[in-house]
């Protein structure tokens, strides 16, 4: 069975994965934070803004709604989320860290102002490390 899991901050992405998991005939699940992002948070020149705190503080996790009963019974799982600062949002650790990930396959995609998925890949192995990672698409 395949999942198609996303964090969309603007709605972007949460498009995409519409999108990707009609296409697939997949489950849809959102990851979503406990402390939605605003606007503000959101504002990447503000180096005083939400995101700019957490991307800069690499082991902060974002604590997340926690509504997803049992992901054992995926085998791949594709995770989309917005680029922020040429990596994953750090919520995407939270949630890749909470589960079981051994064997499985994630295919990560993104959506993008313009830049590349960077490092994005090695940057989330070390929290999933028994899972095969993929790199999927970049609109």
């Amino acid at each position: 069975m395949t999942l198609v899991a996303y964090f969309s901050a603007s709605g972007v992405t949460k498009k995409k994965a519409e999108e990707l998991a009609s296409s697939l005939g997949a489950d849809i699940y959102e990851i979503k934070p406990v402390v939605p992002y605003t606007k503000a948070d959101l504002n990447w020149m503000d180096k005083t803004s939400r995101t700019t705190i957490e991307c800069a503080d690499k082991s902060f996790r974002p604590e997340m709604v926690d509504d997803l009963a049992d992901i054992s019974k995926y085998d791949t799982v594709y995770i989309g989320f917005p680029i922020w600062w040429y990596v994953a949002p750090n919520i995407i650790k939270t949630f890749v860290e909470k589960f079981d990930f051994s064997g499985k396959k994630i295919v990560v995609f993104a959506t993008s102002g313009g830049s590349g998925f960077g490092k994005t890949i090695e940057d989330l192995k070390p929290s999933a490390p028994n899972a095969v990672f993929e790199q999927g698409s970049l609109n």
